[in-house]
């Protein structure tokens, strides 16, 4: 268990306010721990199990943070502070948020059930004082860079009032181990990073083993070399008055040198063992008896865990005496399971104290039956005291932690003309026509892009517009009067936000822009830009970014085989399945330009609707002729449009998606000599079609029976019509359609790696082109 001390007394006189203040948190992180150990025994061991799977909930992970956590909630952190929770520790967020009446007991009581406190922080699904969602591992922590880089980007542009925070990270020592931390930490250098913490949970433990002996070495170094003030918190006050001692030095030096599965297994079998350790190695140092002899086996087994990180007078020193803008490292030394019968054990990861074990734990706790949940039961404070305390706590002052931002009215978007462009030029310019305008819209838009800006064509954009900097940069080639097509000025009111080469780093940047409405209270309306096939590379900081519900744009161009010289490793495939399966987000797919400036104006305001999300636009190189026409807008934007309606009793439609209009149209003209009144249906969205259709089959669009947009598309066509369908990616992407009305598909797209090639000979190989929807078409009508 954290220290008990009781209420510090010098003499006659009254408490000092600091040794009052230490008394109450001490007092709190004692029922920090129970609560969260207790919620996790509740759902494991007392909650009926209809399924019979163990729910789990890392009481040790948890028991490590208990005190850092509670310094941080109940004395540091103040509103405008924004904090990611290590996943592992949910449970004592959720048990200090207990503490303070902002979360149910219900919702403890069902802690990994439906309903209850989620297993990891959810912004989506926990109370409004998640900021971050954390559980895939590493992001959380390298969100809070990217946060702590739009709070720069909207307060020097004078969009805020708000007052400045810090963006903090409780990291475990193991989620060191992923790469796209230090993808984050060298980003945050390039942007001259600000007003981050990472407070490193350094109990040497990971899930499988303790970790590698001496890692705060390399730590430390990476993080001085790019600009982090490291602070390393290993010894608490008791380690640190005995090391004053006789004898202590060479204590000292024995711990520094102990291996961390040797310090992990002593910690585990006590004091006894702690003392046959020390007697063994250092017994003939002078003053080592004398300090064994004063402590008896449970006294010195609390010495020699007194570990910073458990230490709250040592925490809140240190955090309390930071006052740089830099940012901050904190190696702070814990003891996994800290307080816990299973402390230091390294198989303690997913353990679970025994009925035994949590009998005599809430004897320790001074907490008699069916007290378990009373939020000051067995704590030697006044209970109003205490309460008194908690409504003066500092994170908790003034109203709700969650922003609110107005909407940004959005106009009709323009429709370059031209009678040949690709959808990735027609991005470009639609963008760069709005960099122009005066319309709050153009001020809201933020670009990123990493290290492909001018090849996806945000040039003209970032012309106009400027790179975001936090102080002047000039633009040293237009200085020296050399020529080229782009300006690379940075300044403080810049709209473009440059990034090196890691998609990991462009999503959790489009996250964080992306929350900015409720981080900082301004409405930000992201746009990044990516090749295609590099969604994979970032698909797990993507798929994080949703989960988040931020909201932006993501342009990825170019996509498919058709980028054909290029060859196969820039040729996507499975993306489009992508943007259907990821929920949150709405993807696109347009053939012309007109359907796409639709689709970005409809996209703009889906990101700012309370039941919107993000939007993805699947893009491509390729420049086809344009359309003269009036465009059927909502049909775009649900999902699809018949170019060429089928007859009553047509036997074959030719669905395209995308880039491969041309070879659609070429060979729908030839099948209307043998298939007349045969239909040709332009998809530009399978995820809004198939999205629609599922939600009118639920009835939760339109009510019971209602039809779906796609069910009355396909209601054109006869029952025993067939269908043949054709996308630069994966069949299965249109494939399905068969199921809507029991339509025979023969389905055409991509199922291999590409080649370098031009189009025309990569589209035959792949059987795309207007022989293969026509070879196709004949043997599905011969079915």
């Amino acid at each position: 268990m954290p220290d008990t001390a009781t209420l510090p007394k010098i003499g006659d006189k009254a408490p000092s306010e600091r040794e009052r203040r230490l008394h109450l948190l001490k007092e709190l992180e004692r029922k920090v721990l129970w609560l969260s150990t207790w919620t996790i025994h509740n759902a494991n061991h007392l909650r009926p199990s209809r399924d019979g799977l163990k729910v789990g909930g890392h009481q040790a992970s948890s028991a490590s943070l208990a005190s850092i956590m509670t310094a941080l909630y109940f004395d540091v952190l103040r509103p405008q502070d924004r904090v990611a929770v290590k996943p592992h520790a949910s449970p004592i967020f959720h048990a200090i948020q207990y503490l303070m009446g902002r979360q149910s007991r219900d919702k403890l009581e069902r802690f990994r059930a439906l309903g209850g406190a989620q297993s990891y922080p959810s912004r989506t699904k926990d109370t409004p004082d998640v900021d971050f969602s954390t559980g895939s591992v590493g992001l959380g922590v390298a969100v809070t860079a990217f946060a702590s880089m739009v709070q720069d980007y909207v307060r020097l542009k004078g969009m805020t009032d708000q007052p400045e925070g810090r963006m903090v990270a409780l990291v475990g020592d193991a989620e060191l181990d992923e790469g796209n931390v230090f993808e984050a930490m060298l980003e945050g250098w390039k942007h001259d990073l600000r007003n981050t913490w990472w407070i490193i949970d350094y109990n040497r433990q990971s899930l499988d083993s303790v970790v590698s002996d001496k890692l705060w070495v390399p730590i430390e170094g990476m993080f001085r070399s790019l600009g982090w003030n490291v602070n390393i918190m290993k010894y608490g006050k008791k380690l640190e008055a005995a090391f004053q001692q006789p004898g202590g030095d060479a204590l000292r030096d024995w711990i520094d040198n102990c291996p961390n599965q040797l310090y992990s297994a002593l910690t585990f079998k006590g004091g006894a063992a702690w003392r046959e350790a020390l007697v063994r190695d250092l017994g003939d140092t002078g003053g080592i008896k004398a300090m064994l002899d004063s402590h008896d086996d449970a006294m010195l087994g609390a010495l020699m865990t007194n570990l910073a990180g458990h230490d709250l007078e040592t925490i809140l020193d240190t955090f309390h005496g930071v006052e740089s803008e830099q940012p901050a490292c904190f190696i702070a030394y814990t003891v996994k399971g800290m307080g816990l019968p299973f402390a230091g054990h390294k198989d303690n990861h997913a353990g679970l104290m025994n009925l035994d074990q949590m009998a005599e734990f809430k004897r320790q706790c001074g907490l008699k039956d069916g007290e378990e949940w009373e939020r000051f039961a067995g704590l030697g404070v006044d209970p109003e005291e205490l309460e008194a305390f908690l409504a003066e706590v500092p994170f908790v002052q003034g109203g709700s932690r969650r922003l609110k931002a107005a909407s940004v009215p959005v106009p009709n978007l323009p429709s370059p003309g031209g009678d040949k462009a690709s959808t990735q030029e027609g991005f470009g310019k639609i963008l760069a026509e709005l960099a122009k305008s005066d319309a709050e819209i153009a001020s809201r838009i933020v670009t990123t892009s990493p290290d492909v800006t001018v090849s996806t064509n945000l040039g003209g954009w970032v012309n106009r517009r400027g790179l975001f900097d936090r102080k002047e940069v000039i633009d040293i080639f237009r200085e020296q009067k050399v020529v080229s097509a782009h300006r690379w000025h940075g300044a403080p009111d810049g709209q473009h936000m440059e990034l090196g080469i890691a998609e990991h780093n462009l999503f959790l940047m489009l996250a964080a822009l992306g929350m900015s409405h409720e981080l900082f209270g301004v409405r930000l309306l992201p746009v990044g830009t990516l090749y295609d096939p590099f969604i994979m590379r970032g698909l797990d900081a993507f798929n994080y970014a949703l989960y988040q519900d931020a909201r932006f744009m993501v342009v990825a161009t170019p996509s498919g085989v058709t980028l054909a010289p290029e060859g196969g490793a820039h040729q996507s495939i499975a993306t489009p399945l992508i943007g259907m399966g990821l929920p949150k987000l709405a993807s696109f797919e347009p053939a012309y330009v007109d359907e796409l400036a639709a689709i970005m104006r409809w996209g703009f305001e889906h990101m700012q609707a309370a039941d919107g999300g993000s939007v993805y636009l699947r893009l491509s190189t390729r420049s086809i002729e344009q359309p003269k026409r009036k465009l059927d807008t909502a049909a775009v934007i649900d999902g699809g449009y018949w170019v060429r309606e089928p007859s009553p009793d047509a036997d074959l439609a030719i669905v395209y998606c995308g880039a491969l209009a041309p070879e659609a149209m070429q060979a729908h003209a030839a099948l209307l000599e043998d298939v007349p009144g045969a239909g040709l249906l332009a998809v530009t969205s399978p995820d809004r079609l198939q999205e629609g259709w599922s939600a009118a089959r639920a009835g939760r669009q339109g009510g019971q029976g209602a039809e779906s947009h796609v069910e009355r598309l396909l209601g054109r066509l006869s029952p025993d019509a067939k269908l043949v369908t054709v996308i630069d990616g994966h069949p299965a992407a249109l494939s399905w359609l068969g199921g809507v009305r029991g339509h025979k598909v023969a389905a055409l797209g991509i199922e291999s790696f590409g080649q370098s090639a031009d189009i025309q000979d990569i589209y035959r190989v792949m059987g795309l082109d207007a022989d293969g929807i026509l070879d196709a078409a004949a043997r599905v009508l011969l079915d």
